[in-house]
């Protein structure tokens, strides 16, 4: 049998990606499952709903642990950013709000824009 091709693709880009390239990909990842999880909100799916903020969380805690906080100020902030941004997931989670995904989803857009503008940046050096 022949490996679906979506999934080859999906796994060659992944194994041959830069660690910017893999940055990039997780906070994108961020952005959808958080979406994904208040549409399922608003659906009262609420097995999709906890699945995609697990999905979040384990990004940020994956991001987190990836973080050199030795290097400056800038890396322990972004450590206790994605700290907070786990903890309203949680929050979200436990009390089925999406009032609260409504309040960290423009973060973790933020995050995801400041990372693409970064890695812009370092292309041009």
């Amino acid at each position: 049998m022949y490996p679906n091709g979506y999934n080859v693709y999906k796994s060659n880009s992944v194994n041959y990606a830069s660690k910017d390239q893999l940055l990039l990909m997780l906070v994108d990842g961020a952005v959808k499952f958080a979406k994904i999880a208040r549409q399922a909100m608003l659906d009262k799916n609420i097995k999709m709903a906890h699945e995609n903020i697990v999905k979040t969380e384990d990004i940020f805690t994956e991001l987190r642990a990836s973080l050199d906080t030795k290097v400056g100020d800038w890396a322990l902030q972004m450590f206790n950013v994605y700290g907070f941004i786990n903890e309203k997931l949680f929050e979200a989670n436990m009390k089925k709000d999406v009032k609260v995904l409504n309040e960290v989803i423009p973060l973790i857009e933020e995050i995801r824009d400041i990372w693409y503008a970064a890695e812009k940046k370092a292309k041009k050096a």
